[in-house]
């Protein structure tokens, strides 16, 4: 069974966090007889490594010289499976020092609407929340509009850091008005979701999201809350949610780390005419 010593990046690679113990990778043969083609398997294999942690976050991963030595295939077929890690973001490469484990990104499904914890339910992440704020505030002028109510209006603003898999990825504000949601104020959300409480309690259902994207510079507090350097890229989603009865329900900002989220969109095409 071929063995490769594992090493880790140092020095410069700093921004990779070294595993406490380093550890020496075990390949299993390949099936050459088999309809699934060799990159799959490597695929496979090096994906089971990276989830039982024998390839931990930031870890050095064989090149294709090693693979195609420790596998004995060719080094395009080595080369392919590593393209295919890659494609799949379980893998980062930095040129001149190899390719390195990294988190692969969560995906956002835009044109649904779901909240956070749905979300990482249907991704099979462990979800989790922190709240860092909950109170009454005088609607500005932004969520007025957006909740269709006069500016000054009582609101309940919830602001949260999510967790996903244990690791910071966003941090959510959001708005409604008080009156519509009397005690809403009362609850723990950090143990119940926002839009399962909508749902059950106040019998919200919900219709649609609007959506609006920008690209933005982490400052040093939103830094500090996702554990990234400041001026990291953030991806912020702007989001309204309304109910079937045609009202407004919430008005939320999301700040979601780029190095973890991605936005992705389904769309149906429609037989063209002419």
């Amino acid at each position: 069974m071929p063995m490769i010593d594992q090493t880790y990046p140092t020095g410069e690679e700093a921004e990779f966090r070294k595993p406490e113990a380093s550890a020496s990778l075990s390949f299993q043969p390949l099936d050459k007889t088999s309809f699934i083609p060799l990159p799959a398997q490597i695929l496979a294999q090096l994906q089971g490594m990276i989830h039982s942690g024998c390839l931990a976050e930031g870890a050095l991963v064989p090149g294709e010289e090693q693979l195609s030595e420790a596998y004995g295939v060719s080094r395009p077929a080595a080369r392919q499976a590593l393209e295919m890690l890659r494609n799949l973001g379980f893998v980062v490469r930095r040129k001149g020092r190899g390719t390195f484990v990294t988190r692969p990104k969560v995906e956002k499904n835009i044109g649904t609407v779901d909240g956070f914890t749905a979300e990482m339910q249907r991704l099979g992440i462990p979800a989790a929340s922190r709240v860092l704020s909950a109170g009454h505030r005088p609607a500005g002028a932004d969520v007025a509009r957006r909740l269709a109510i006069f500016r000054g209006t009582p609101t309940f603003c919830l602001r949260r850091l999510r967790l996903a898999g244990g690791q910071p990825v966003a941090i959510e504000e959001s708005c409604m008005e008080l009156a519509r949601f009397p005690g809403i104020d009362k609850i723990d959300f950090a143990e119940q979701s926002l839009y399962g409480v909508l749902r059950q309690q106040y019998g919200v259902h919900f219709s649609r999201a609007d959506e609006v994207f920008e690209a933005r510079a982490a400052g040093r507090a939103e830094a500090r809350l996702l554990e990234v350097t400041p001026r990291s890229s953030l991806l912020l989603i702007r989001r309204t949610v309304w109910s079937v009865d045609g009202r407004p329900v919430e008005a939320a900002d999301s700040y979601y780390r780029g190095d973890r989220y991605r936005a992705v969109f389904s769309s149906r095409a429609h037989a063209a005419s002419g």
